[in-house]
């Protein structure tokens, strides 16, 4: 099997990274291609054996699988390019959350499927959100899935829940650096507590909380009334960051879905309306 990427630059390399470094592909089932033949020359340099394709075309007429890790308008451009080199038979993934199976089932003729990673697959850990076009088969479903749990866990989402998902799955790391990076610094300025120390204890304390949710049979509520004691230490912090954040997360919301409903319209507008209404 042939493993096509189209685009390698943070988060197409990370894939590759992460799908050879836990065994899910072989050097030799890569072939890649980037508008940079430095970043190329980097990839090979990193992973000897890699098939480096000479244009886009050859990558997609080469692989079984494809996935495309461009931003997303460059899409319209790059299916124009790439799409008479398809097969009904490949399966071309888009790892960009506003490019739409619409979009894609109407500009290329293979099987196609939205699969949206996060930076935790580095560490083969964290969510896929996989969202499967009408074109894929049993079989098909299997094989994606199976490439995608090398590293991490596949969770297959509704389309229109994509922007929500990717708010906790791939942003959400950042999000959550940040409040740990702030808090740290509050620590480090008011207590003078080594700044590794703290991030060492950040980071262990996420790694458990996170092993708490997913394996413990805890939900955030649980949790937070099994550690804050009525009229304790925890219990009172809790009520200031309550009102703290009184209104951060819906506007957080607010702010990555208009975010996304706008680039979905961009790219509406590319792929042409009158195909939409046909695909929806």
């Amino acid at each position: 099997m042939k493993v096509g990427f189209i685009g390698t630059g943070s988060m197409g390399g990370l894939l590759i990274d992460a799908f050879l470094s836990s065994g899910g592909l072989l050097a030799g089932d890569v072939i890649a291609s980037n508008r940079s033949p430095q970043k190329l020359a980097r990839l090979s340099q990193l992973h000897p054996g890699i098939t480096l394709a000479g244009s886009n075309s050859e990558t997609a007429s080469r692989s079984d699988i494809l996935f495309i890790c461009v931003k997303p308008m460059e899409f319209k451009a790059l299916t124009d390019e790439i799409g008479h080199c398809l097969r009904s038979e490949q399966i071309v993934v888009s790892i960009t959350s506003p490019v739409q199976i619409y979009h894609l089932e109407r500009a290329l003729p293979s099987k196609i499927a939205k699969i949206i990673p996060s930076i935790t697959h580095s560490v083969y850990s964290g969510t896929s959100l996989c969202v499967l076009g009408s074109r894929l088969k049993a079989d098909d479903r299997a094989q994606l899935l199976k490439l995608m749990s090398h590293i991490g866990t596949p969770v297959e989402i509704y389309e229109h829940h994509t922007r929500v998902s990717s708010d906790f799955s791939s942003c959400g790391p950042a999000f959550l650096s940040y409040f740990i990076e702030r808090w740290i610094e509050a620590a480090v300025e008011a207590t003078g507590i080594d700044r590794v120390l703290a991030g060492r204890l950040a980071g262990e304390m996420l790694l458990g909380t996170g092993k708490l949710l997913t394996e413990g049979e805890f939900t955030p509520q649980q949790l937070q009334d099994r550690v804050a004691v009525p009229g304790g230490i925890t219990a009172e912090a809790l009520n200031h960051l309550r009102c703290s954040l009184d209104g951060v997360f819906e506007r957080l919301i607010a702010t990555t879905h208009r975010k996304y409903d706008e680039d979905v319209a961009k790219l509406d507008s590319l792929f042409g309306r009158d195909g939409i209404a046909q695909n929806k």
